[in-house]
């Protein structure tokens, strides 16, 4: 049962093979709690599939129907995000996110144990279609999302985000690396971009 008192969510996306104890979350998470208490937090694990993250993402927003949700995702959780944003019309904030992740994670193909979940699973050619089925080729709402992206990520090619998110607000840092540097210099801008 929800609690009626919640108007405001802000629902975070982890990336993969991460958790919701990711160091952006922890911020987010803290700073919500000190400035905005009336913004309620949730960070999930995701599950292992996208298939399954999706129906996760899909249960949240059917559970805070009416309220006000926003989301923020970092790298395959940004991904995602960009998907919360086109089915859902929600406003988004994207921490150096995937573009490519079906292209990405071949290279991860085979067996695999979530550092987190402590499950194994494998990446194969099903669960690459799971993510090429959320991935979003024309953005419909670019005036909802907002993209933070460091050029030093040693992980994704921020050119790639540059492009796929031309027509969003961007910031864009050199140096940097994936996890996003410095991300709690941004939270109070997030949040009045967000709410």
């Amino acid at each position: 049962m929800r609690d009626p008192n919640i108007t405001k969510v802000l629902l975070s996306l982890h990336g993969f093979h991460s958790s919701p104890g990711s160091l952006k979350a922890q911020q987010m998470r803290e700073y919500l709690q000190s400035e905005h208490p009336d913004i309620h937090f949730i960070c999930p694990q995701l599950p292992v599939f996208p298939e399954q993250m999706w129906q996760t993402i899909e249960s949240i927003f059917n559970q805070y129907e009416g309220c006000e949700i926003a989301v923020m995702g970092s790298s395959l959780g940004g991904f995602l995000a960009t998907n919360v944003a086109q089915q859902y019309a929600a406003k988004v904030i994207l921490i150096n996110p995937a573009v490519t992740p079906d292209l990405l994670l071949t290279r991860y193909q085979g067996e695999q144990t979530h550092p987190h979940l402590l499950e194994n699973y494998f990446i194969d050619q099903d669960y690459v279609q799971q993510l090429v089925a959320l991935n979003v080729d024309q953005i419909n709402h670019p005036e909802n999302i907002w993209v933070l992206l460091q050029e030093n990520d040693e992980v994704l090619d921020y050119r790639e985000a540059l492009k796929k998110y031309a027509q969003c607000k961007i910031t864009c840092e050199k140096g940097g690396d994936h996890s996003f540097i410095g991300f709690d210099r941004y939270l109070a801008e997030i949040i009045h971009f967000l709410y």
